[in-house]
């Protein structure tokens, strides 16, 4: 099917989609169906090599969801997600003291959780050393999964996102199979594949609590029987062990995420001088290209901004990476004037949206392979 028709097919489920989400306050669990995207026939393809995507074949990955409209990862943000019209929805993962993985942005959950608000956890209150730097709140690891459904979810960004406020306290922390249940529900309601793109939080820091998240990650994905080639699951992290480690064990996608700043904490922890720059320079690329088969890089590694916060000119990233055979899904686009280059804003109020029209079409106009996004919705009437 063509790029712009299947973008239009979703903006009519979408439309479809929004009224629905407003009749309702929860998601609906279920079982999958799924097809290959480019980067996954990709990924059954000789060795590693392969080219850039046309533009039919652009994903768009609900960014924990439909984060701009209600709290991240509940299943009510997933399921809104699906509903706009993206193709993936990204669980973000931790682990429970008993060993289940759930979707929370941080192993510390203070911020996204009403457990401040629990005396009766008041105890667990604790400061933790997470990538070398101290941390405290309450951790995900330090409750069983049995006592971590008895909270509720919050909105993360309240200054910025206070219409997201009014859903505090409806939702529970979801489970991984939580979440694939739902895109398994979704995808024979939606009459699509719903696909997930979780990340590994953190994994040096789990493996150092003795809770690794791989070996989880791994056997429920073997359970779900989505470890295959044409599964609509790609895996992602900042680090580089474990997912050399997962590409001796998965058969989907794998992704290495980047960033403008630092360095992959597990390359920190073993003394590796190498950076995030160093990564995404032609060579860097072409040794990521060896055990993952794509680039999630931040925007502004695409399109810098100046120090007056306006947009530059596109570097050449995604050429790179097209050229070593990875493709490239940024992270993350976001509607509101705090997340936007100075160049489309809209005015000095961070919560007030801006021309995220225009932003999301200059991202897709760099000829990336696809975009994590808060406001899936947004890039998807962007890219027509």
């Amino acid at each position: 099917m063509a790029f712009i028709p299947r973008f239009r097919k979703r903006l009519g489920v979408a439309a479809l989609g929004a009224l629905a989400i407003l009749a309702t306050t929860g998601a609906v669990p279920g079982a999958a169906q799924s097809g290959p995207s480019r980067a996954e026939t990709a990924r059954s393809d000789s060795a590693h090599g392969r080219g850039g995507a046309h533009a039919d074949d652009r994903i768009v990955v609900g960014h924990r969801g439909a984060s701009g409209y209600r709290p991240e990862h509940t299943l009510a943000s997933y399921e809104l997600a699906a509903r706009m019209g993206a193709d993936y929805i990204e669980p973000d993962l931790v682990t429970t003291s008993d060993g289940v993985l759930v979707a929370r942005h941080e192993p510390e959950i203070g911020g996204t959780t009403d457990v401040a608000d629990r005396p009766e956890f008041a105890d667990r209150k604790t400061t933790k050393m997470v990538d070398g730097e101290p941390m405290t709140g309450w951790f995900a690891e330090d409750f069983t999964l049995a006592e971590l459904k008895t909270l509720r979810a919050k909105e993360r960004l309240p200054e910025i996102r206070p219409n997201n406020t009014v859903y505090d306290g409806r939702f529970e922390i979801p489970t991984l199979q939580e979440v694939i249940d739902l895109s398994e529900e979704l995808s024979r309601e939606l009459h699509r594949p719903i696909g997930i793109f979780p990340e590994t939080k953190h994994p040096t820091y789990f493996q150092e609590q003795g809770l690794a998240l791989e070996p989880k990650l791994v056997e429920a994905l073997n359970r779900n029987h989505l470890n295959r080639p044409n599964a609509k699951v790609q895996v992602q992290s900042f680090e580089v062990g474990n997912l050399k480690e997962l590409d001796d064990e998965l058969r989907v996608p794998l992704v290495q995420l980047t960033s403008a700043s630092g360095a992959p904490y597990d390359f920190v922890a073993s003394g590796d001088p190498r950076t995030y720059d160093d990564m995404t320079t032609p060579e860097g690329l072409r040794e990521i290209a060896t055990y993952a088969d794509g680039l999630g890089p931040s925007v502004s590694q695409i399109i810098p901004l100046d120090d007056a916060g306006n947009s530059t000119e596109p570097t050449s990233l995604v050429d790179d990476s097209h050229a070593a055979g990875l493709s490239v899904v940024p992270w993350t686009f976001r509607a509101e004037n705090e997340f936007l280059p100075a160049d489309y804003d809209s005015s000095d109020d961070p919560a007030e949206w801006g021309d995220s029209l225009g932003w999301a079409k200059a991202v897709w106009d760099t000829g990336i392979d696809g975009l994590f996004a808060d406001h899936p919705d947004v890039v998807i009437e962007a890219a027509e």
